[in-house]
């Protein structure tokens, strides 16, 4: 394998920044990007419920603590584009790195067919931002992974830091997790196999305990199986569309470039050019790795397309409705994440295993070529350019959708009296996700729970097109079933009651007897349950809180055994 240089290193880290640049230019206005999940606000409170969630399952724990502890140092929109950038330039660098090439547009090949995915889009328009940081760092694992089978030192730190922002949600810690064992146990290195393993699990401690100290249901309603499977976006069908990356259950996520009729022929070239590079990558990778890596990238894609395939969606809505956590498979087409990187590495040595032979030929002709490999270089940039070409509409915030946004003057009027008096608050009227005109009419998470210092009530139900799925927040099922039985608020024993006006048609007035108006604004209506005192947090904390210095300490431990060399990363 060829040894980068310093002008090779600064190629990569161009074609990372220019990617960067490209898909989040829209983010150079001020305002937040909201959409779907993905939910900034200026200075996010520490409170206890987002650390550990006494009612919710944990799914973004440790992920809503750790902004929480980021917004009291740095505003809520900096870190957003922080964390947006550092995702799309990690995750570029670390392919490039990763590929064990011999020519420089190699890397850069590897770099951009892995930052310029419908997987990384889907994700993105979806606000699974905590997810995309697990994707920005498989390379960085999988690359520590192979030096820690190599005995290199440094290689256990390094790996063990690789996960951390894997592990900063569930299904991003599951993944690396499970990458983890797949590459190291084995026979060889067997101590330090398991070292990687038990420190991966450790950083996973802190919603592995949340879960098991929550009151909310572990297990799923069983109708989310076929509301989040895998779907085809083109004429190829749902494994046509998971072939190359994308096939995300929601459609409105999905760019339009996902439609042409050129995009599967497309995403043929790309598998073709991994299957062709495959032999090259077994090559040049030690230990039998590219095979793991094709085996945890193979269990990946059968979970994914398990709902298409014969008893696959018996078998899933056994497993969440019956097993606790077994709703982190319900939307299988996550877990494409390291078909995804085999896809981009494999493709890059594909295409330089066909320039090579194209040169190879050329010279061996009576007409002779000239020695600058023009031909390779053609196929190679070829390469480099056809993700771009297959989804051009990624570029500029995925055609403009990325579009920063205000909050309106009423949420921080609204924060501010509820900060004064802390108590439980009722978002209403009752739905899990807004649409707002200062949005954009862009659908979003409700950001009360992010906004406010007190514990949210939000509606947990989810309405995927024709599917109701079904929370599992038991505080949550009991107010809403006392309020379709015609119940006041002010029998719930909520403190707060926020009346959010683009949807307050759909309060009825009687509904709302007993409360007192505090605060009545344009875009939010605070009302006051006076007889209820303030509400103090659950006992899930002390253990989370727990969980979380364990997991703290573990990447600390692994910073301390980092033997700093230019060459290290």
């Amino acid at each position: 394998m060829r040894r980068s240089t310093l002008r090779d290193r600064l190629w990569l880290y161009g074609a990372g920044l220019l990617v960067a640049v490209a898909v989040l230019a829209p983010l150079a206005g001020p305002g937040y990007v909201l959409g779907y999940d993905m939910v900034f606000v200026p200075r996010q409170p520490l409170r206890a419920e987002l650390i550990a969630p006494g009612d919710a399952l944990p799914r973004a724990v440790p992920l809503d603590a750790l902004v929480s502890l980021a917004t009291q140092v740095v505003p809520g929109w900096l870190l957003q584009r922080l964390l947006l950038a550092g995702i799309l330039l990690f995750a570029a660098v670390g392919a490039g790195r990763l590929v064990p090439g011999r020519r420089r547009l190699t890397v850069l090949v590897a770099a951009v067919g892995y930052a310029w995915t419908p997987y990384l889009a889907e994700r993105l328009l979806i606000g699974q931002w905590g997810l995309l940081l697990a994707y920005a760092a498989l390379p960085w694992l999988v690359r520590a992974a192979i030096a820690l089978r190599a005995g290199q030192p440094g290689a256990l730190p390094r790996l063990v830091l690789a996960a951390v922002p894997a592990a900063v949600t569930p299904t991003g810690g599951v993944i690396a997790a499970g990458l983890t064992a797949a590459l190291l146990l084995g026979r060889t290195r067997r101590r330090a196999a398991a070292l990687a393993c038990a420190a991966v699990l450790l950083l996973n401690a802190p919603w592995l305990v949340a879960a098991l100290v929550t009151s909310a249901d572990g297990r799923s309603d069983p109708a989310g199986v076929l509301a989040f499977a895998a779907r085809g976006s083109d004429w190829s069908g749902v494994l046509g569309s998971l072939a190359g990356t994308g096939g995300i259950w929601n459609a409105e996520t999905t760019l339009p470039s996902r439609a042409s009729l050129l995009t599967p022929i497309g995403t043929l070239v790309i598998v073709v050019l991994a299957a062709y590079g495959a032999r090259l990558l077994h090559r040049r990778w030690p230990g039998g790795v590219a095979l793991r890596l094709a085996g945890a990238a193979a269990a990946g894609f059968l979970l994914a397309c398990a709902p298409v395939l014969p008893g696959g969606v018996a078998a899933l809505e056994w497993l969440v409705s019956a097993v606790p956590g077994g709703g982190l498979l319900r939307d299988g087409q996550k877990f494409l994440m390291p078909y995804a990187l085999l896809l981009a590495v494999a493709a890059a040595l594909g295409a330089e295993r066909l320039a090579d032979r194209l040169d190879a030929a050329l010279q061996r002709s009576p007409a002779g070529a000239s020695d600058d490999r023009l031909a390779g270089r053609s196929v190679l940039l070829g390469a480099l350019l056809l993700p771009v070409l297959l989804m051009p509409d990624l570029a500029y915030g995925a055609g403009g959708r990325l579009r920063p946004a205000q909050y309106p003057a009423d949420w921080d009027v609204v924060a501010a009296r509820v900060a004064a008096d802390p108590g439980e608050v009722l978002s209403l009227p009752l739905s899990a996700y807004r649409a707002y005109d200062w949005n954009h009419g862009r659908t979003v998470l409700d950001p009360l729970p992010r906004y406010l210092d007190a514990d949210v009530l939000v509606d947990d139900t989810l309405m995927v097109g024709e599917y109701v799925v079904s929370g599992e927040n038991p505080r949550m099922a009991a107010l809403r079933a006392g309020l379709a039985a015609g119940e006041p608020v002010a029998a719930t024993g909520v403190r707060w009651v926020v009346v959010q006006r683009a949807y307050g048609a759909g309060v009825p007035p009687e509904q709302l007897a007993g409360l007192r108006t505090v605060h009545a604004g344009p875009d939010l209506i605070l009302l006051s349950n006076d007889a209820v005192p303030a509400i103090d947090g659950g006992d899930t904390f002390w253990p989370v809180t727990g969980a979380c210095a364990l997991a703290l300490a573990v990447a600390l431990v692994a910073i301390s055994g980092l033997r700093w060399k230019p060459t290290a990363w």
